[in-house]
Order: structure tokens, then sequence, then C-alpha cells
């Protein structure tokens, strides 16, 4: 649906070398999914999104929509290929002398469509963002939900393929971001848009994506679905960013203890042990201890769920006289997240 091949943005400065925003970016996303791009401030999410629908030209590289290469389009055909693609801000956009119907329609006027047709599409769009009881309503009478709903309903006038979504979640509060989220994850079912989500909040990539590519300094660092990238994150970027919704990184606590690369003496072994899906729910643990019995110290646990699917983190100390090799070898076998944290002395909770 939306391909990009080693696309690159450079922004000339006055008196100062060329701003390199995207260096060779690649990514492909499908028809009908809700697709994630996340980095920190500064990263290149914006520029990314502004060149799907060539708000931004691209210095090099290709951008193909629907199979067709963007940056070979006329004036005239870009104007009409952009009708398939939807937008939503951060900040709104609304006409504030224009009442919230009269914002909705103001795409299809632009078009020319007759006033009866204006009429129904606007009503329909209304009815969809739970917003029909507003429509003689001006936006700073709206809070800041209802401002993002009416821009929502906007940008469906068109019947676009493509919604667009710039930060469309950050000047909102958690309650009202959770249920913008539910109201794009519905449009997105009902309707088969596909829908490309720009954001710095790994909690939002988190509710409603289903693969996501992380952004650093205008290039691509990471990219995969989001399940897989949140679990097993393989960048320190991502490993940053995933550290603020997910309990995978070892407590403070733990840094004042002793870890001992090799045992000496009577040790015990820290090991992190990742349950994923189904396995977040079975007796593993138990089951271990009394194939090889080994005392198992759990030290820290806690469950995320992703997408849905629960994610499990415990950070167990093994010891004992039985076989920690064999243990270790019996949760590989599972399938299970494994990281061997190295050796602690013994009296460990004493310790902490």
């Amino acid at each position: 649906m939306i391909e990009l091949q080693n696309v690159s943005k450079e922004f000339d400065l006055r008196n100062e070398s060329a701003f390199h925003a995207l260096k060779n970016v690649s990514l492909s996303i499908r028809k009908g999914s809700i697709f994630g791009i996340i980095g920190r401030s500064g990263a290149g999410k914006s520029t990314l999104v502004r060149l799907i629908n060539l708000l931004e030209i691209p210095t090099s590289g290709t951008v193909r929509v629907g199979g067709v290469d963007m940056t070979s389009l006329s004036p005239v055909e870009l104007r009409v290929a952009r009708r398939k693609i939807g937008m939503i801000f951060q900040g709104f956009n609304l006409l504030s002398s224009r009442s919230v119907a009269d914002n909705v329609a103001f795409p299809l006027e632009l078009e020319g469509r007759g006033s009866d047709e204006i009429k129904g599409r606007v009503s329909e769009l209304l009815e969809l963002v739970d917003l029909s009881g507003k429509k003689d309503e001006y936006p700073a009478q709206l809070s800041g939900g209802q401002k993002q709903r009416v821009g929502i309903a906007r940008a469906l006038a068109a019947n676009p393929d493509i919604l667009l979504c710039d930060e469309a979640t950050s000047a909102l509060d958690p309650q009202t971001t959770t249920e913008v989220l539910a109201l794009l994850k519905e449009i997105n079912r009902k309707l088969g848009l596909t829908v490309v989500l720009i954001t710095h909040e790994m909690s939002v990539i988190k509710e409603i994506c289903e693969e996501v590519v992380v952004l650093d300094r205008g290039e691509v660092v990471e990219s995969g679905a989001v399940f897989q990238v949140f679990t097993r994150p393989q960048s320190p970027v991502t490993r940053a960013l995933v550290a603020g919704v997910m309990n995978q990184e070892i407590p403070p606590h733990f840094a004042a203890l002793d870890f001992l690369q090799e045992p000496e003496g009577d040790c015990g072994l820290l090991v992190r042990v990742s349950f994923l899906g189904d396995t977040a729910a079975e007796p593993i643990i138990s089951g271990m201890v009394r194939r090889f019995g080994i005392d198992v110290n759990i030290l820290y646990g806690a469950i995320d769920h992703i997408q849905g699917v629960p994610f499990g983190t415990l950070i167990v100390e093994l010891s004992g006289n039985g076989s920690r090799n064999a243990a270790l070898d019996y949760l590989k076998n599972l399938n299970l997240g494994l990281e061997v944290i190295g050796y602690v002395r013994r009296n460990l909770e004493s310790s902490l």
C-alpha cells in the first residue's frame, strides 16, 4: 500500500551545512494495517509522514502509494492523489469561525460537492465520531478530545484510503487519548483504512499498532511487529523507549549487588525470564523446582499486555544442589526469553 525506498530528506539552512532530516529510510506499510512510527523529538517522524502525501518532497528515493510513484505526478495529479490521504494533527487545525458541521464540510466544499451530498456526508461522519449533538457548536466550545474527533471526521470527508495521524494524541489527557485511539481502531476496522500513526509515546504504539518502525536521527534503527519489538528490543534507542511502558529493566535496587561473571564459593545464579503469550499463565517455575531439585527465589515479577497478549517478566535466583544448567536448558526449550544476569553471593534477600 505504502512503500518508501531509500528516502532521504535534506533541508538547506542559511549559512550552515544541509540538515539531514531523513537518511535512506525504507519501509513498507500493509493495506488496512495500523502502522506506528516512533522516535524522540527531532528523530524525523513528522518529516517522514509529510513525505507520504508529498507535503515534503524527498531529496532522493521513491515514495509509492497504492503502487503509484508520488514523485512522478504532475501538480494536478498530486492534488487528486492527496484526496485519498486524510490527515489529523496534534493542534487540531480547526477553523474557529466555522461550526463543527462546517469544519467537516470544508474539504467537500473545496471539491465542489453539492449541498445535499455534503449535508448527508457530514451527518454520517458526525455520527461515526459520536458528535451528532455538537454539529452547531464552535471549536472554542469543545474539549480537546471533541476537537480531535472533529479533525478525524474532516479527514474522512473525502473517503480516503489512508489516514495519517501526526502526534494526534499528544495534546490530550490519558483518558481522552484512550478514547481517541479506540475510535481510530474502530474506524480502521469498519472502513478498512490504512492508519499511519506518528508519536513519541510508546504507550500509544503499544495500545493500537500492529507494526512499528523506530527512528533515531533520521534513520530506521528497528522495525517489525509490535509484540516482537516490545518484548525483544534490539537497539539501545528502542530499549530506552520500551523501558517507559514495559517492566523489562532490572529494578534499581539490584544495582548495589556484587555481580560476578563466574561462580565464586556459595553463589546464586540471577536470571531474567520472559514469558510470552500463553506461557505467561503456565506454572513453569514450580515445574522446574520439581524436575531439577533446585531452589528458586523469585525476586521480582510483572505481567503486562501487548495487543491483548500477556507478557511476563521474572527475575529469579537459582541455587541449591540441583542442576542449574539443566534447569536453564529446560527454560530455553520452552521458548522463553532467557537472560543470565550474573552470579551473586548467597543471602541475596538480606542484601536487598
